[in-house]
């Protein structure tokens, strides 16, 4: 059975708006004559979502809201949202740098984080001084901080400056150096903020894979935060989203992604019908559909099955000019193929058109999808451009257990014909 080593209850952090304390010395006192007498904070029961977008009447902004979940021990756990969402507030309140105005947080074991680049650095400091001063903050003793020395520089990259100031250091050196102190803690719980924003690509990689290590086979926790949803879909098994201080959703990081990514989870139809948005005098586009060949509109889109994507649109003028590109993207935005109507000779026609190609059986795997729309004039020029003009959702349709073993790598798994030479 899995120990919980962290969990959340009805966890809410409240800020007030430009003003220490409640902005008046009758108010202050007010709130700490509540307080005395054991009653509920009479300011708790003011405030808003902390949404950026919108200007708000309220001094009181809830930075998070009964945030709940619990965490188990081996854990690798990627917290995902858009800025301000409250993702860095809760890994401070986790990290006891800040306490919750409501709710408790209960943690088993030694906590090592890395919340801002050079925590702890002190600018005066050399390299190696810096790793002592900043693995007592992190609770390591000089034997421990001695024994790891070597190992943590070498991790770093930094060996031939770590007698050097680190006020002369760039901020990726800085950042090197701090993640290289946390990661060698030997902490139940490692809580990572962003770090891998600043380092180069070859230290991302560094990172992802001492996390990895640290994971999975240390069995110890990491809780990560990240924009970069390639990095918690490799590294992470769970996910929590967070949105305008609320937790929105918790699961596996495969689906945690894939919800974000989907703007809050808003379910999208099937069909986009344009009526007379894109209208005009070569053309008209009256809609796109997407969905398994022989199932209803309304159901789900399935991977084990054949997947009909259909353009109705009308042209005016002389077609044979004329072409289809659709440019298919995952839900990272990363191209993944293109699809030309000319490939087929679909014999494009003067009125009303209906082109439809299939995508056989285990083509995709399950996920997020966006199509590009182009038309483009005699093969060179592109008269119209709209991206990301329809999404679609493709699920899981149920493999054979005997031989599933998860979800295989990328995004398309072309079916191969396999022979005996």
């Amino acid at each position: 059975m899995s120990r919980v080593v962290i969990k959340a209850e009805d966890i809410s952090k409240q800020y007030r708006l430009g003003l220490v304390g409640t902005g008046t010395l009758r108010d202050d006192f007010k709130r700490w004559w509540y307080q005395v007498q054991g009653k509920e904070d009479p300011f708790l029961k003011i405030g808003e979502a902390n949404d950026r977008s919108t200007k708000g009447d309220s001094d009181y902004v809830w930075s998070l809201q009964d945030i709940n979940f619990e965490i188990n021990q081996g854990d690798s756990v990627g917290i995902i949202g858009r800025n301000g969402a409250g993702k860095s507030t809760l890994l401070k309140i986790l990290s006891q740098v800040t306490q919750p105005t409501k709710g408790k947080i209960y943690t088993k074991g030694r906590i090592a984080s890395l919340l801002e680049v050079g925590t702890g650095f002190h600018p005066e400091m050399t390299g190696r001084e810096n790793i002592y001063l900043n693995g007592a903050i992190l609770g390591m003793r000089r034997y421990e901080i001695t024994r790891k020395l070597d190992e943590i520089i070498a991790f770093s990259g930094v060996e031939r400056y770590v007698d050097t100031p680190v006020k002369r250091y760039s901020s990726g050196m800085y950042v090197r150096l701090a993640f290289a102190v946390a990661a060698h803690l030997e902490s139940e719980i490692l809580i990572v903020d962003e770090v891998l924003a600043v380092g180069d690509a070859d230290f991302q990689k560094k990172c992802l894979g001492k996390m990895n290590d640290v994971s999975k086979g240390d069995g110890r926790t990491v809780l990560f935060v990240s924009h970069n949803m390639a990095a918690v879909k490799s590294l992470c098994t769970k996910g929590i989203v967070l949105e305008h201080g609320l937790l929105t959703y918790s699961g596996l990081s495969e689906q945690a992604v894939s919800y974000y990514l989907k703007d809050g989870g808003s379910v999208t139809s099937n069909i986009y019908t344009f009526d007379k948005i894109f209208d005009t005098s070569i053309f008209k586009l009256n809609s796109i559909l997407v969905k398994n060949k022989n199932r209803k509109l309304e159901d789900p889109i399935l991977e084990n099955e054949t997947i009909t994507l259909l353009t109705d649109i009308d042209f005016k003028t002389e077609v044979s000019r004329y072409s289809i590109t659709y440019h298919l993207y995952n839900e990272l935005g990363e191209a993944m193929f293109s699809i030309y109507d000319k490939d087929s000779k679909s014999n494009i026609q003067l009125g009303n058109n209906k082109l439809c190609f299939e995508i056989p059986p285990y083509f995709f795997q399950s996920g997020n999808y966006a199509l590009s729309l182009f038309i483009v004039e005699d093969r060179r020029t592109a008269i119209f451009v709209e991206k990301d003009i329809f999404r679609f959702t493709v699920v899981d349709g149920g493999r054979d257990l005997g031989v599933y073993m998860g979800r295989e790598p990328g995004y398309i798994r072309p079916q191969f014909r396999w022979s005996r030479l």
